[in-house]
């Protein structure tokens, strides 16, 4: 075996093993909200069958659509695909927890989106850029605590550089065919890019580009790539259309692209390229390679290519600013642009060659990768921290006592979380008065890290059990 893949081999083995740090924490660590949300649709999965269509979990508010009503705590979201894999791996081997599987599909599509990553870069510039750049993707503190969380993101990140490497060895092909291997892969990859995450749209820009850089502004007349468009598409349409049968299980999702009219307001420059580029995924110490990757000269259909993947990343935060300013796990969809340009910078770094400053350039990218690596850890680490251990241990001694069936009040803000570890549906506020709150379903209500405020509701109804850590106060009997 070449020494090069030896080296390969090694760096996903490590980028590995740093994502099986807590492997084994319950999912009550930064975005538990979102995360167990994600989760429980994999649980009922697993519990109630495999009914893609109707995607169910424990939220039965009208918090996330606003408006309507949810009595069988429907989410339409994302079409369940990562729900799938989560559910279904769990379901066929039986070992590890569901929460740990989640946890690997998303390590698994980390490791495949960072092999995409070297292909691309390989093909366009070097395998050694292609390392590279797989290198930062693979490390960068900010992406390791991304690639091992319970969402779908990292897998549309897989789906989308899938789709672009395919359709590039696709419209390269002498045939240029529908009916081969490579088309069925993009178009598949593409599709459910879509499904996972519909802002995946705005990572089709480097296909277009190859598509311009292929045939000229003749590509506009190929039937083919309007063919592929037409069908990766068209899940994602025939999607939409079904679940708007749901409402009440639709979260609302206008408030993403410029809630507060965000957008090139100071806060905004604040947050993204401040706290969350700058700070969280490069450790400041990053910029210059950044910066560098930026000025670097390579073949200009290289240059542009990659430049491609820059602009579909400022496209996006540019058109869902609120979401990006509100939701640091909404950047990781930029991360293989800043990747690739990371790698761009190191090459410029390493393509110094005058005598009197021949060491110098090795000496600052050792610095500023270290450096930006050791910050960026810094910065994270509290990502890890399990927020509400009480949360946990309520959840464990309620599911003991209360029915399987039974629906519970859990007020916490509209956060879900306690549901998840509850095991049971039901709402995270009171969203409307007790008397029709019990004519809904709910049978229990559950006080969290209960203080002295919080106790008037025993004095109407009965009190099952207390703690620390909770009242469990059952709604059918009266005190």
């Amino acid at each position: 075996m070449k020494l090069k893949w030896i080296f390969i081999i090694l760096i996903f083995a490590l980028g590995f093993t740093v994502r099986l740090y807590k492997f084994n924490a319950p999912i009550a660590d930064w975005h538990s909200w979102r995360q167990t949300d994600t989760s429980a649709v994999s649980v009922f999965f697993v519990e109630k069958g495999f009914d893609l269509l109707h995607p169910r979990y424990y939220d039965l508010s009208n918090v996330p659509s606003g408006v309507h009503d949810n009595p069988e705590g429907y989410r339409f979201v994302e079409f369940p695909i990562y729900n799938l894999f989560q559910g279904g791996l769990f379901k066929i081997f039986g070992f590890f927890t569901i929460e740990q599987w989640g946890r690997l599909v998303t390590i698994f599509s980390s490791l495949v989106s960072a092999f995409f990553i070297f292909l691309i870069v390989k093909k366009y510039l070097s395998e050694r850029a292609g390392l590279i750049a797989s290198f930062f993707y693979l490390f960068i503190p900010f992406n390791i605590y991304f690639s091992r969380v319970i969402l779908p993101d990292q897998s549309m990140v897989t789906a989308v550089l899938g789709g672009v490497y395919f359709f590039d060895v696709w419209i390269e092909d002498k045939k240029f065919s529908i009916f081969n291997f490579q088309f069925l892969i993009a178009l598949i990859f593409t599709a459910a890019a879509l499904l996972l995450k519909p802002f995946a749209v705005f990572f089709m820009l480097p296909m277009l580009y190859l598509a311009f850089e292929k045939f000229g502004l003749n590509f506009l007349k190929k039937w083919q790539l309007w063919f592929f468009a037409i069908t990766s598409v068209l899940p994602l349409v025939l999607w939409r259309l079904w679940e708007f049968q749901y409402p009440g299980g639709i979260p609302q999702s206008g408030w993403l692209l410029n809630g507060g009219n965000i957008r090139f307001k100071g806060a905004f420059f604040y947050w993204i390229f401040g706290e969350r580029v700058g700070k969280l995924i490069l450790g400041y110490w990053g910029l210059p390679l950044l910066i560098f990757g930026l000025i670097h000269k390579i073949p200009q259909k290289s240059y542009f290519f990659f430049l491609s993947f820059l602009a579909s990343s400022l496209l996006y935060i540019t058109v869902v600013a609120r979401g990006n300013v509100q939701h640091d796990y909404y950047q990781i969809l930029i991360i293989p642009s800043i990747s690739i340009f990371l790698a761009l910078g190191t090459e410029y770094l390493l393509n110094i060659k005058e005598n009197h400053i021949k060491f110098f350039p090795y000496l600052i990218l050792i610095i500023l990768s270290l450096f930006m690596l050791f910050f960026g850890w810094y910065y994270v680490r509290d990502f890890y921290t399990i927020q509400h251990e009480s949360f946990i241990r309520a959840g464990r001694e309620i599911d003991k006592l209360i029915p399987k069936d039974a629906k519970v009040i859990v007020p916490n803000d509209g956060d879900t979380t306690p549901l998840y570890f509850i095991k049971r549906q039901g709402w995270a506020s009171f969203e409307k008065e007790m008397p029709q709150m019990i004519k809904m379903g709910a049978d229990y209500i559950v006080l969290l890290e209960p203080k002295e405020e919080n106790f008037n509701i025993k004095n109407e109804f009965k009190i099952i059990s207390y703690s620390k850590d909770y009242i469990l106060v059952d709604l059918h009997q009266k005190q």
